[in-house]
C-alpha cells in the first residue's frame, strides 16, 4: 500500500515535466527566442494532457484483484499523510503555473512596451522638423516651381506613394509628390477597407508549403501591428466570424486560424476561439440557421483608407515634402550621363491640372508608384517596354448596418466560384465584397451589375431566409483595380507576382508597384532602399516603424466626450469627427457655426442622417480638397456610404466651397455636373436608378396604377426610379409651398419602408 501511495502521488512531477518539455520543444526548438514564452494555451494543453496521462497512469497501477484494493484497518493513518503530500504538491504545481502564466503575461506586456518605447525613440531621433500648420496648396506648388533640385520625386498619391514620401521626407531626403488627381482618388480609397495579413495566403502558403507567401503573410501581421498603433483614430481591431456548416471543417479552418494567430506571434491583436451554434446566432442573430456547426472568430483590422491615406500624405506635408494633388506628369526629364552617355531620368514636365500652368520639377531620383497605371509612366521613360500590370478589378456594395452586427464581420471563405467575400460593418453600414475579374486600366472604373448581383447571392447564403436582401437595399457600390504586376526581372513573364515588385530602368526610374493596403510602409521602404542605393543619395535609415500620423498625437477613446462638454456637438458627430481627424477634431469643432437651436449648439449636418457637418467642407479645404468630389468621396465618405444622401449634400457642399475658394457660377455649375456624374457612374448610381424604373408587382388596377405613376413621375423628373427630399422639395417650392427640412424627412421616413432614405416606386404605390 505504501509502495502505490507513492507511486500516485510522486507521479505527477515527472509528468507535467515531461509534457512540458515534450510540448515546449515541439512548438519552439532549441535556440528558439520565444522557447521560455510560451502563451498561456500551450501550458493549459500541457497541464491537461499531464492529468490525462496521470489518471490512465493510476488506473493502469491499480491491483489486478479487488481485495487488493480494500483499505486495511492497520494503514489509516498512512492516507492522511499521503493525501498531504498530493495537496502540497498541487498547490506547489498549482502555484507554479500561475506565477508562469502571470509573468508571461507581463512579458508579453513587457515587450510591447518596449516597442512602443523604441517607436518614441525613433520619432525622437526624427531630424526633420514638424510644422504646426500645413502649407497650402499654392505654397506646395510654389516649392515645386522654385526648387532647384529634390532629392526624390514621388509620383502618385495613393497609400505607396504617400509611404514613399513620407519614408523620404524622413530621412532627411528634400522630397517631393505629385498626383495627377485627389490623395487616394484610385484604388486605396477602394478597398474593403481591412488591415489584415490574409487568412487565404496563410492557407495557400501551408497547402502549396510556399515560404514567399508565408513570409508575405507574417509582413503583414507585422505591419499590422504597426498601422494599428501610428493611425488609432482610424482604426481599430476588428472580429470576424467564420461559420462552419460541416463538422469536419470545425477542426480544419480552427487549425488554420491558430496558425494565423502563431504567425502574429505577440502582435497577436486577440486570440481565436470557436463559438456554439447558439452563441454565434447570439452574436449573429441574421446568420443562416439551417445545418450550422458552429463558428470560429479571429481578429483583424479595420481602417478608413482614404483618410488613412491622405494622413500619411499629411504627414509628410507637416515634415516639409513639397506635395501637391491635380499635378500629372507630362513627361519625364532626361540628361545624358557625362560618364556612360546614357540618358538619365531627372525630374518631370508638369501640369497643375485646376489651372493648366506647366513647370519643371527636377530630382535626382524620381519614383514610380502609380498603381495600375504603373505601366503608362513606364512607357514614358521606354516605349519599348513591356507591360508588367495586370489590372484585375474588385467590386463592393454597401448597404443597411442592419444587416450586420455593429461589431463583428463575416468572412465567406469558399463561394460558388473559389473567391472569398467579407461581409463587414463600417461607419454604421454594411460593407460586403469583393470580386476578382480582369479588366482595363482606367481613370473612372464602374461597377458592373453581374458584380453587385453576385455578392447579393453570395450574402443570401449566409443569412437566414427570413432575412431578404434586396437590390434595391445597395445604397452604393463602387470597383477599385487591384494592380497585379509581374516581375520584368523574372524569366516567367507570365507569372503574377503574389506580393510587390521594386525594379530600376535602365534610366534610374525606380518603379515600385503589385502589393496590399496593409504593407504599404515595408514597400516604401524597400522601395527608398533601393533608390538611394542606385543613385547614391546621403540618407538615414528607415523612421517610419512607430512614427504617429497625422490626427494620432492627441487622441484619445474618450476625445468625443470633451468635444460635446466643450463646443456643444451632438454625441454622434463629436464621435465621427474624433475617429475621423483624431487630435484634429477641435479644429475643425472650432471652425463649426452655431446652429440657433438649444441643442445642438455648433455643428449643422450637411444631411440629418449622417454626422457628417458644414465646417468639414471648410477644413477639408485646408487637407487639399480641390473639388467637391474631393469632399464626398475622400475628406468624408458620404458618396461611398449613400449615394442619394451625397446627392442630397451635394448642393450645400458646392455652395460651401464656392463662397470660400471664389467660384465662378460656371465653375459652381461644372462641379456640381462633375460630382453627379461621378456617384451615377462610379458608385453605383446609375445601376442603382435602372434597377428601381422596373415595374414590382403592385395589387392595383390598371387605371390607379397609371394615375399614381403619373403623380410619381411628377416627383421623378430625372427617372432615377425613386423619389427623394430633394425631389419632393422642388415640387413644393414651385408650388409656393414651405415645409421643414426636419419635418419633411420624418413625412418621407413613415413611407420609406426599407429605410434606405429614397422612396422607390413599389413604396409610393403601396
Amino acid at each position: 500500500m505504501a509502495e502505490r501511495e507513492k507511486t500516485t502521488a510522486d507521479v505527477v512531477p515527472p509528468l507535467l515535466e515531461r509534457h512540458w518539455t515534450s510540448l515546449a520543444e515541439r512548438r519552439f526548438p532549441i535556440g528558439s527566442p520565444r522557447r521560455h514564452s510560451t502563451p498561456l494555451c500551450f501550458l493549459v494543453v500541457a497541464v491537461k494532457q499531464a492529468t490525462v496521462e496521470i489518471t490512465t497512469d493510476a488506473i493502469s497501477r491499480r491491483p489486478a484483484s479487488p481485495r487488493a484494493s480494500v483499505i486495511q484497518p492497520q494503514n489509516k493513518k498512512s492516507w492522511p499523510m499521503a493525501f498531504r503530500r498530493a495537496l502540497k504538491r498541487t498547490v506547489v504545481v498549482g502555484a507554479g503555473a500561475v506565477a508562469t502564466v502571470f509573468g508571461l503575461s507581463h512579458l508579453i506586456e513587457y515587450r510591447k512596451t518596449q516597442a512602443r518605447l523604441a517607436h518614441v525613440a525613433a520619432e525622437a531621433e526624427l531630424q526633420v522638423p514638424c510644422a504646426d500648420e500645413l502649407p497650402s496648396r499654392q505654397a506646395q506648388l510654389t516649392a515645386l516651381k522654385t526648387t532647384e533640385e529634390f532629392d526624390v520625386l514621388v509620383v502618385g498619391g495613393g497609400a505607396t506613394g504617400a509611404g514613399c514620401a513620407l519614408d523620404a521626407v524622413t530621412r532627411n531626403l528634400k522630397t517631393a509628390l505629385v498626383e495627377r488627381s485627389d490623395f487616394s482618388s484610385g484604388t486605396s480609397s477602394r478597398s474593403t477597407k481591412l488591415i489584415h495579413g490574409g487568412v487565404r495566403y496563410l492557407q495557400k502558403a501551408i497547402m502549396q508549403l510556399d515560404y514567399e507567401q508565408y513570409m508575405m503573410v507574417k509582413e503583414a501581421l507585422h505591419e499590422r501591428a504597426n498601422l494599428l498603433e501610428i493611425a488609432p483614430h482610424l482604426s481599430a481591431p476588428l472580429p470576424i466570424m467564420l461559420p462552419v456548416y460541416k463538422w469536419w471543417q470545425l477542426p480544419y479552418y480552427w487549425a488554420g486560424i491558430k496558425m494565423y494567430d502563431l504567425v502574429a506571434g505577440i502582435q497577436c491583436l486577440k486570440s481565436s476561439y470557436v463559438l456554439s451554434k447558439t452563441k454565434a446566432l447570439e452574436l449573429f442573430p441574421m446568420l443562416k440557421k439551417d445545418k450550422l456547426v458552429g463558428a470560429i472568430v479571429y481578429y483583424d483590422g479595420q481602417h478608413n483608407d482614404a483618410r488613412m491615406n491622405l494622413a500619411i500624405a499629411l504627414t509628410a506635408a507637416r515634415h516639409g515634402a513639397a506635395i501637391a494633388n491635380y499635378t500629372e506628369v507630362v513627361h519625364l526629364l532626361k540628361t545624358k550621363d557625362p560618364q556612360t552617355g546614357k540618358e538619365k531620368v531627372c525630374g518631370a514636365h508638369c501640369r497643375d491640372v485646376i489651372t493648366g500652368q506647366e513647370f519643371d520639377v527636377k530630382a535626382k531620383c524620381v519614383i514610380n508608384a502609380t498603381g495600375p497605371f504603373t505601366d503608362s509612366l513606364r512607357k514614358m521613360d521606354n516605349q519599348e517596354t513591356s507591360n508588367i500590370c495586370q489590372p484585375s478589378a474588385g467590386v463592393h456594395i454597401v448597404i443597411p448596418g442592419y444587416y450586420s452586427p455593429d461589431n463583428m464581420g463575416l468572412l465567406d471563405p469558399a463561394t460558388s466560384d473559389g473567391r472569398v467575400i467579407f461581409f463587414l460593418p463600417w461607419e454604421k453600414m454594411t460593407i460586403a465584397g469583393t470580386t476578382d475579374t480582369p479588366t482595363n486600366v482606367t481613370a473612372h472604373p464602374i461597377p458592373g451589375e453581374d458584380d453587385i448581383n453576385f455578392i447579393l447571392r453570395e450574402v443570401r447564403n449566409y443569412l437566414s431566409p427570413d432575412v431578404e436582401v434586396r437590390r434595391g437595399d445597395v445604397l452604393a457600390a463602387w470597383s477599385g483595380i487591384r494592380p497585379l504586376v509581374t516581375d520584368p526581372n523574372s524569366k516567367d513573364t507570365q507569372s503574377i507576382c503574389r506580393n510587390h515588385i521594386v525594379s530600376i530602368s535602365d534610366s534610374g526610374l525606380v518603379t515600385i508597384a503589385g502589393g496590399k493596403w496593409t504593407t504599404y510602409r515595408s514597400m516604401a521602404e524597400e522601395t527608398l532602399d533601393a533608390a538611394i542605393k542606385a543613385h547614391g543619395l546621403s540618407a538615414e535609415p528607415c523612421k517610419t516603424v512607430g512614427l504617429m500620423l497625422e490626427g494620432a498625437k492627441g487622441w484619445t477613446p474618450t476625445l468625443y466626450i470633451r468635444l460635446v462638454q466643450d463646443y456643444g456637438l451632438e454625441n454622434e458627430v463629436a464621435q465621427h469627427l474624433a475617429s475621423t481627424y483624431g487630435g484634429k477634431a477641435y479644429d475643425v469643432a472650432k471652425m463649426a457655426e452655431v446652429t440657433g437651436q438649444r441643442w445642438p449648439i455648433v455643428g449643422k449636418r450637411l444631411v440629418s442622417e449622417f454626422p457628417y457637418i458644414e465646417s468639414e467642407v471648410l477644413y477639408a479645404i485646408k487637407e487639399y480638397a480641390c473639388t467637391a468630389i474631393d469632399v464626398l468621396a475622400r475628406r468624408t465618405r458620404l458618396g461611398f456610404l449613400n449615394v442619394q444622401a451625397a446627392d442630397e449634400a451635394l448642393p450645400r457642399i458646392v455652395q460651401i466651397m464656392g463662397k470660400e475658394l471664389d467660384w465662378s457660377q460656371e465653375r459652381k455649375t461644372a462641379e456640381l455636373e462633375a460630382a453627379k456624374k461621378f456617384l451615377y457612374h462610379e458608385m453605383g448610381y446609375r445601376s442603382r436608378s435602372e434597377q428601381l424604373t422596373r415595374t414590382s408587382e403592385i395589387n392595383l388596377d390598371y387605371q390607379e396604377v397609371v394615375r399614381y405613376k403619373k403623380r410619381f413621375h411628377k416627383f421623378d423628373k430625372e427617372s432615377k426610379g425613386f423619389i427623394t427630399t430633394v425631389d419632393v422639395q422642388r415640387v413644393l417650392d414651385s408650388i409656393n409651398v414651405h415645409i421643414d427640412e426636419n419635418a419633411l424627412h420624418e413625412i418621407l421616413n413613415e413611407v420609406d419602408l426599407n429605410k434606405n432614405g429614397q422612396i422607390e416606386i413599389d413604396e409610393f404605390l403601396q
